[in-house]
């Protein structure tokens, strides 16, 4: 098989690591950021650059971490690190699992990265490739330089060819000379395959942590005649990992940095980047505006001229062209083209705004269909309802979808108008250009056009006050009230 430029054999990321600082039952690499797991941006990175074969390595919660990577992208050969410690084995164990699957990465590029590395974007990575090959390096190691480079293993250059890495020093070993080197390795690579299964075979565990280190490949390569060389990035984000929560929530505001500003360059107008979260699987169309205070989430949607916020969380909403949301929570709904929804608006799943329709101020709905034109502006609650088009639903109108046991569905028709305090018990049917009357409990279907009432004679049981709550500041105003009519009514 010929290895084409570009499209490495095999990218093995290894997600292995019990993550003990992440003090958490959820696997570390579970953990999210901008809506996606830290091994989905990983896989997502490793994916882009169309390897042949994209392997995960795996050992603590092993099942569950298994199930969620398969569940992120089902084509991953997952491999099982054994009882030896150490990179270096964690990447054999990613070849074996490979030639087990009949797929042996002996030949071409082996891409290693982490599962912990979720800002690593595919342009460094394909730069890594592409230097690779170009040289016809042994190993390519992806290097940063860093303004602080404390704790990291720092890279040792020739001093007759600077371009060639001879190796790699951990901060703890390193002398106060090589302490002063800024260019620190992130534990990124692209080797040759043969070498790279070569050198894996010579690694030992004899150190003083008793594991299989993954740099030792440098050293042997170089031995054998290879080329060792780097590609160096300032952008040190792009290698940082998350080893614990504070890490975690800086990788997380730097991704939102900058998906917020790809998202203002690419047409969004963001009034406030410091107050706004966009998940990374968020999508926007041009001249859409976010106003302050606002996070869109998951697979939120805005077309163009969709004016979100302030002060609204939006998780899988789509959002038509023209609409406007304010101070709205809201999952799985959809509003369409002209929508208006808020202020103190709750969408609930299901919930779908036809076109230049209205759902207002402190209302909640849920598996709703709403038509073209047709409002709910104020005070009520639509769960397991259809609105026709261009009907006015009035003010602390509710539909009682629910008897104790069973849901069920309220079907009002296009250019119907409810007064205030309507009560629709379901399953109920109002017919088009029916009306109901203000506190009206609609309990049988309205046929179209006719006016729906409850109609009970009002009874004013005169002196109540006085005698149920006597001495009460109620009682005193009464009485106050009484004797001032009475008076007027003898003069």
């Amino acid at each position: 098989m010929t290895q084409s430029l570009d499209r490495p054999t095999a990218v093995i990321v290894l997600a292995a690591g019990a993550g003990t600082r992440m003090k958490s039952e959820t696997p570390k690499i579970m953990h999210t950021l901008g809506g996606v797991s830290m091994i989905g941006h990983a896989l997502n990175t490793a994916r882009a650059l169309n390897p042949e074969h994209l392997v995960a390595v795996v050992r603590h919660q092993r099942d569950r971490v298994a199930e969620h990577i398969l569940s992120h992208d089902d084509d991953v050969i997952l491999a099982d690190q054994d009882e030896v410690p150490g990179t270096g084995r964690a990447v054999e164990c990613g070849l074996e699992a490979l030639a087990a699957a009949g797929h042996a990465a002996d030949s071409g590029t082996v891409v290693v990265t982490y599962g912990d590395v979720p800002l690593l974007t595919p342009d460094l990575v394909t730069e890594l490739v592409t230097t690779h090959e170009s040289q016809g390096n042994a190993v390519t190691v992806l290097t940063a330089l860093l303004q602080d480079a404390t704790g990291y293993g720092r890279i040792l250059r020739d001093d007759a060819n600077p371009e060639a890495v001879v190796g790699i020093v951990e901060h703890k070993d390193a002398t106060d000379a090589q302490r002063e080197i800024r260019e620190v390795n992130s534990g990124i690579y692209a080797f040759d395959a043969a070498t790279l299964i070569s050198a894996l075979a010579q690694v030992t565990t004899d150190n003083a942590q008793g594991e299989k280190y993954l740099t030792d490949v440098l050293g042997l390569a170089r031995a054998e005649g290879g080329r060792v060389a780097a590609v160096t990035t300032e952008d040190r984000w792009q290698v940082e990992g998350a080893n614990d929560r504070v890490q975690l929530a800086a990788l997380g505001k730097e991704l939102n940095r900058r998906t917020v500003e790809t998202a203002m360059r690419a047409g969004t107008t963001v009034i406030d980047p410091d107050t706004t979260w966009i998940d990374a699987t968020v999508t926007l169309e041009p001249d859409t505006t976010i106003l302050p205070g606002t996070q869109l989430h998951g697979l939120t949607h805005l077309a163009r001229g969709a004016v979100v916020g302030p002060d609204s969380t939006l998780t899988d909403v789509t959002v038509g062209e023209g609409a406007t949301v304010t101070r709205t929570h809201g999952s799985g709904a959809e509003i369409k083209a002209g929508g208006v929804v808020g202020p103190f608006t709750y969408l609930r799943p299901g919930t779908v705004l036809g076109e230049d329709g209205k759902i207002g101020a402190f209302y909640e709905t849920k598996n709703v269909q709403i038509g073209r034109g047709s409002k709910l502006s104020h005070l009520g609650y639509a769960g397991d309802a259809t609105i026709g088009e261009h009907t006015n639903i009035g003010c602390g109108n509710i539909t009682a979808n629910y008897d104790g046991e069973n849901k069920h569905r309220t079907i009002i028709g296009s250019h119907v108008r409810t007064s205030s305090n309507t009560v629709f018990v379901a399953p109920v049917e109002v017919g088009d250009g029916a009306y109901t009357g203000a506190g009206a409990v609609v309990r049988k279907d309205v046929p179209p056009g006719a006016l729906a009432l409850s109609v009970a004679p009002q009874r004013n049981n005169e002196g109540w006050v006085e005698t149920k709550r006597p001495g009460s500041a109620a009682a005193q105003a009464a009485a106050q009230a009484l004797e001032t009519t009475n008076n007027g009514k003898g003069n």
